[in-house]
């Protein structure tokens, strides 16, 4: 009996889901029947830094870590792989590559949408466009960052502009690696300019000021719609051709499919290269934020709102290495116990982590953190605490908004920086009225995410409530993040 249950649990179907990040590809199998993970792999994705901001990648690069991934995933699996009967697709959004239309060829280096060279170009579309047709085309008070960046690329690419190409990121290009079809998803449409949020499709009115065509970019994915995978691809991977590949998703979008699970209304928190709030509301033409990304819901009718912060972990491993250890595992474990010590910094001492963002003083240069509050007795340790309190005020300020207007009940957090426990603890002091719950196993969130066009349940994420720190600490905390916010409104420009 025990023998022939063994053998029998070893042939069910497998899932896999990939999730494309900025600076990681991971990938993750799981058990259809019981959702268990049963394999991983983390490739990372190098990134080349120019000036002025300036941030590529190289799409063969891409290409050689899912190839890394998928091994990697199909030697922990052995036998299994050959149960494998669906794969789900992730991927960050906004991020351009001109590639061949026919032969999926990349022509480019992939620009990633946090480049941000482009900054010239955008004064030129301002003219030409109007504060009100942003708000009524995209649902935001300012147009898509892809949208200059589309017009910088073709100032240094400008024969690749053509029929003959198609423009796409790496979710669309992956997505075709594996299925020959071109497709792409809301969010990324929306950061490069060709949807329209107010009718949830595709809309060539934006592109219109740079007088591209509707047609140089890919279709767009209608729900949770699947394409088969190709017989090139089936060859490469040892997959049966025919089984169907979901997505491309934006990452936030497979990221709150991950949380749907945990409550009737949840606000996914995701803690990644950028910090990201996402949540589900009714239909409406509301402002929630400046920088919103309005997207039709995955989940029923309605909108996704995707709220990106001015801070993520690209500001937390600038503090990591500066203040604690350029060895990264070194530096974990000195902000773990420098954390374990005291959770915030000394009153007064604030921190703005905007160290991806323009120079509000100096125009034409890059970065807007500082600190305040500094004086002979600050320490390495204090201004690690205050960089991660500052952080945090951050996604606090980006929350009140769901959760006062009623579209939010619990908070769920997820992303690489969640396993910081004191960036959940800091959270929770924040919110005490509100269940914080942290995913488990909070890296393969979004590739489970990914999977929800095939099983939902399988979709939803496992998480644990975070425990808020005690009364005096609560406390201190709040009034750190009162004096945040009242600093942030005396910074012009921020």
């Amino acid at each position: 009996m025990q023998t022939t249950r063994r053998k029998y649990s070893t042939q069910r179907p497998v899932l896999i889901g990939i999730d494309v990040g900025t600076t990681l590809l991971k990938a993750g199998a799981f058990d259809l029947a019981s959702g268990k993970s049963l394999a991983r792999s983390s490739q990372k994705l190098p990134v080349k830094l120019f000036p002025g901001g300036g941030r590529e990648q190289n799409v063969r690069a891409l290409d050689r870590a899912l190839s890394a991934a998928l091994k990697t995933v199909r030697e922990q699996l052995g036998s299994r792989w050959k149960r494998v009967e669906g794969i789900g697709l992730a991927a960050q959004g906004g991020s351009i590559i001109i590639a061949d239309r026919k032969s999926g060829k990349p022509l480019t280096p992939m620009v990633l949408w946090n480049d941000a060279r482009a900054h010239a170009h955008a004064a030129p579309i301002e003219k030409r466009t109007t504060p009100e047709f942003w708000i009524e085309f995209t649902l935001r008070e300012n147009m898509p960052h892809g949208l200059p960046r589309l017009a910088w690329l073709r100032e240094r690419f400008a024969n690749l502009f053509h029929d003959f190409n198609i423009h796409v990121g790496a979710g669309e290009w992956i997505f075709h690696r594996l299925t020959g079809v071109w497709r792409q998803d809301s969010g990324n449409a929306i950061q490069i300019g060709s949807y329209n949020a107010a009718t949830k499709c595709l809309d060539p009115a934006a592109l219109d000021s740079l007088d591209l065509e509707l047609s140089f970019f890919a279709g767009l994915r209608e729900g949770h719609e699947t394409a088969p995978l190709s017989g090139a691809a089936a060859k490469r991977l040892g997959l049966p051709q025919g089984m169907p590949i979901a997505g491309p998703y934006i990452d936030q979008e497979a990221g709150y499919l991950s949380a749907v699970g945990a409550s009737r209304q949840p606000v996914h928190c995701s803690l990644g290269t950028a910090w990201v709030c996402n949540y589900a509301r009714p239909d409406s033409n509301a402002v929630d934020a400046p920088l919103q990304l309005v997207l039709r819901s995955p989940v029923e009718d309605g909108q996704l709102v995707v709220l990106p912060l001015r801070t993520g972990n690209t500001a937390w491993d600038w503090a990591l290495a500066t203040l604690c250890s350029p060895e990264h595992a070194k530096a974990l474990k000195k902000a773990e116990a420098i954390f374990r010590a005291r959770l915030y910094p000394p009153e007064g001492l604030l921190a703005l982590p905007h160290l991806t963002q323009r120079n509000p003083v100096v125009h034409d240069a890059f970065g807007a953190g500082a600190f305040f509050g500094i004086n002979t007795g600050t320490t390495a340790a204090n201004l690690l605490r205050a960089i991660a309190g500052g952080m945090v005020f951050e996604l606090a300020q980006t929350l009140r908004q769901p959760l006062a207007r009623g579209f939010a009940d619990t908070i769920v957090i997820g992303g690489g920086a969640s396993k910081g426990t004191y960036f959940c603890r800091l959270v929770a002091a924040l919110f005490p009225a509100v269940p914080v719950l942290r995913q488990m196993e909070e890296d393969l969130a979004v590739a489970r995410g990914t999977l929800y066009a095939f099983a939902p349940a399988i979709a939803s994420a496992r998480t644990t409530t975070v425990q808020p720190p005690g009364n005096t600490d609560c406390r201190a905390i709040n009034d750190a993040a009162d004096h945040y916010a009242k600093l942030r409104e005396r910074i012009n420009g921020l």
